[in-house]
């Protein structure tokens, strides 16, 4: 079989009933339908962890980010990923593809406390990416500038980035300063410095040639991804493709605007569809949809209020963008990490949905053995070959797998065991309206019979809970 191009879509923030295709009637995705119309979805795949950094590193490593103490990063944070661990671009690099990353990265650069006026290294390159236009961290985070190929786009020397967490710098207004400037409030984390009308966490000053506009990123990403893909469409490409939408700032291209009822969360849902018919358009017009393999999946589940007044609690109507699952975003329940998920492959998938448990952890084991590559016991630890579920041809998915969040979970088919919370909830996320799921005491869930993990079973099955929490605990330990 003749190597596929492989396209991972990840998205930022969405939740399992945020898309038509998995039954939101609010907003419509008629591009990412297609793919599910025409490919494999998933009703039981998952992100490894219910924060951004965490899941992201663990995709691309194979890893759980707890072997790593993978957290949440600031802007200014080192790179997260040793050079010398192998990475899912590492390994289709030797297998002959060529490489890239287009869209946000949260995974750190540099050394830690970078300067942004040169080379910013190391990033990506370093971990196998031959190829790669960033945004560094988060929309809301400073600096607020791509980086391409390891250096800010843009960059005027005689107006160099200046990048602080600790306190402000220089000249630009701040959000508690100058909030008559805002195109929407901020609570106090994001009201650092103003760029755009939109103020962010943490401060910066100067670079003011290469500040982003947000309302730019859905044409700037698309054009960006598209030329990486034609440029290498007479070779095998691997495309990690991370869509900002829709993290907040939620501020969509003015051509989205309105699309929906539900303010600038729904419009974006809306903008992130169209970001993904742009590249499925691209594939088609070069000849090369079919054989391309496309991934689509999100980083952790859904939040609405997350420190930008967008509106997005008072016009969600009776849209629930988690579905039927509790929790979003920070969350141990089902909802932090239970992912819309669709592959598609035109010829080799066969259109249909999986109810195998899947973790995206798995991504690195799975492509290795589509790609023809070995993985040796000291690279992607966690990750099990479900190349075969990945494609539709077996439904027998993992038997257990952890999940990550403030506190540690075990999925062991249809049960699951949160485990009792054993360090402090950080002030940021007590303010939260999110069900974190964090509770002093074990919790056990029959998900076959409680799909909404409202029944606690602990007390019922005392050795369940034992066994489960043994189960977890020999996993953290390996």
């Amino acid at each position: 079989m003749k190597k596929p191009n492989i396209l991972i879509i990840y998205v930022d923030d969405l939740g399992y009933g945020d898309l038509s295709c998995y039954g939101a009637k609010a907003v419509r995705t008629p591009h990412i339908d297609e793919l599910a119309n025409n490919g494999l979805l998933f009703t039981d795949a998952h992100s490894s962890a219910s924060t951004c950094t965490p899941s992201r590193y663990s995709l691309l490593t194979g890893s759980y980010a707890f072997r790593n103490n993978a957290a949440i990063l600031p802007g200014d944070a080192p790179l997260i990923i040793d050079p010398e661990t192998v990475t899912i671009a590492d390994m289709l690099k030797k297998a002959g593809y060529a490489t890239g990353v287009i869209g946000k990265w949260h995974l750190g650069l540099g050394n830690g406390e970078p300067n942004w006026n040169i080379e910013i290294k190391p990033g990506p390159k370093e971990i196998g990416f031959d190829y790669s236009f960033l945004i560094p961290a988060t929309a809301d985070r400073v600096p607020t500038v791509f980086v391409e190929n390891q250096r800010v786009v843009n960059l005027e020397k005689e107006n160099p980035i200046e990048v602080s967490y600790d306190h402000k710098i220089g000249t630009l207004p701040t959000g508690l300063e100058h909030p008559e400037q805002l195109k929407m409030k901020a609570d106090t984390q994001h009201s650092g410095t103003i760029i755009n009308g939109i103020s962010r966490i943490g401060f910066m000053s100067g670079g003011s040639s290469a500040h982003w506009k947000d309302e730019e990123f859905a044409t700037v990403l698309s054009q960006k991804a598209k030329a990486f893909i034609t440029k290498h469409k007479d070779k095998p490409f691997f495309m990690y493709y991370s869509l900002p939408s829709i993290h907040v700032p939620r501020s969509p291209n003015a051509k989205f605007v309105g699309a929906t009822e539900m303010g600038p969360r729904g419009d974006d849902i809306v903008q992130m569809d169209w970001m993904v018919g742009e590249i499925m358009k691209n594939l088609r017009e070069l000849g090369i949809d079919k054989n391309t393999l496309v991934i689509f999946s999100s980083d952790n589940g859904p939040v609405l209020d997350d420190g930008y007044a967008d509106n997005a609690v008072e016009l969600i109507g009776e849209h629930q963008p988690s579905g039927i699952y509790r929790g979003g975003k920070y969350s141990a329940y089902e909802g932090g990490t239970r992912m819309p998920t669709i592959t598609y492959w035109p010829d080799v998938i066969k259109p249909g949905r999986s109810d195998a448990l899947f973790n995206q952890v798995d991504l690195f084991a799975s492509l290795a053995t589509l790609t023809g590559q070995q993985v040796d016991n000291k690279n992607a630890p966690d990750s099990k070959d479900m190349s075969q579920v990945l494609i539709g041809n077996s439904s027998d998915g993992r038997k257990s797998m952890l999940q990550e969040s403030f506190t540690m979970s075990i999925r062991s088919g249809t049960w699951k065991y949160i485990e009792p919370l054993s360090k402090e909830v950080p002030d940021w996320l007590a303010n939260k309206t999110i069900e974190t799921g964090l509770s002093s005491a074990p919790q056990l869930y029959n998900l076959k019979e409680d799909r909404e993990e409202m029944n606690d079973l602990s007390a019922k099955y005392p050795e369940k809970v034992k066994e489960l929490a043994k189960e977890l605990n020999r996993i953290k330990g390996m």
